[in-house]
């Protein structure tokens, strides 16, 4: 090859390397979760379809009560796994509780007005879900492999009032966890949750730090967080940019007239770092307004998305 050849291959390859970085985020990136855009399965993806999306998130089917997927018998998520796929939908991520509750030797920092009674009672029940926690996970495995997903989203337990002082604790976990992630082909999402042990983006930086394995990485909610911090620039400044393998947004988060976070440019922002992973509505409202804040947030999510075409 010649200098100049070799110029010009050089010159076609950034072309193209910029006309990538151009395209960035589209349609085929966004999903939602399924029982906050319908009130049935079916009805979640006709939502899917009038939007042309090509993947949904799961947690529990919106007209079977609050069970979750991971929890079903094995022939009832195959159901809907294979109804999915005859939708032509991919399943971008599956959802759970898993960890979410008070770990064994902690204390919540918002204490309860409990009686004795009560409180006895609410500690044999987190117990029973810390010593099944394992058995959970696997649950949690095995519905992640029928719905032919890679992702499932895990908890950092029941905030304490210094969160830091359990780092060390999720860090093993999460370490047990990534295991059985790197044996099965799974990614463990660490979740942001106002009421967990890892609330903000700079806790969840904290904790990435913790946990070397590529197993584990993180599901990004900004709103999550609102009380804590502001999404952009602040949050988003500190995270592991390379570990957010999902990021979801609220309704509330982004409907106009008065969205909580800057999403245009937490998008571009998104862009500019090169991710590639999927972003998912989780609309959340439950004040008798869910399935019309459905379809507001997802008509501002494909406007912000096809501005940056």
């Amino acid at each position: 090859m010649t200098r100049r050849q070799l110029f010009a291959a050089g010159a076609a390859l950034a072309a193209t390397s910029r006309m990538w970085a151009k395209a960035g985020i589209d349609k085929s990136r966004i999903s939602a979760i399924t029982d906050e855009i319908g009130l049935s399965t079916l009805e979640a993806i006709a939502f899917a379809h009038y939007y042309g999306l090509q993947n949904v998130e799961i947690r529990n089917p919106a007209d079977r009560g609050r069970k979750e997927y991971f929890l079903l018998p094995e022939a009832e998520i195959k159901a809907d796994a294979d109804l999915f796929a005859r939708e032509g939908l991919k399943v971008s991520f599956v959802n759970t509780s898993l960890l979410k509750f008070t770990w064994p030797g902690s204390e919540p920092a918002r204490k309860r007005n409990e009686t004795p009674e009560a409180r006895e009672k609410r500690l044999a029940a987190e117990k029973a879900r810390w010593d099944r926690r394992m058995d959970d996970i696997q649950l949690a495995v095995r519905c992640a492999h029928i719905m032919g997903c890679d992702k499932v989203r895990v908890f950092s337990g029941t905030r304490v009032a210094e969160p830091s002082t359990m780092y060390q604790q999720i860090a093993d976990m999460l370490g047990e966890v990534s295991r059985i992630g790197e044996r099965e082909g799974i990614y463990f999402l660490l979740e942001n949750e106002g009421s967990q042990n890892v609330a903000s983006s700079q806790e969840l930086a904290d904790v990435m730090k913790l946990v070397p394995s590529k197993w584990v990485g993180y599901n990004w909610d900004p709103n999550n967080a609102h009380s804590l911090e502001k999404a952009y620039p602040d949050g988003y400044s500190v995270l592991p940019k390379e570990r957010m393998l999902n990021l979801q947004i609220k309704g509330r988060g982004i409907m106009p007239p008065n969205p909580q976070e800057d999403w245009r440019a937490i998008f571009n922002a998104l862009n500019n770092d090169n991710y590639r992973y999927k972003i998912g509505l989780e609309t959340h409202l439950f004040d008798g307004t869910l399935i019309t804040a459905a379809h507001r947030s997802m008509d501002e999510i494909l406007k912000i998305v096809a501005s940056l075409s």
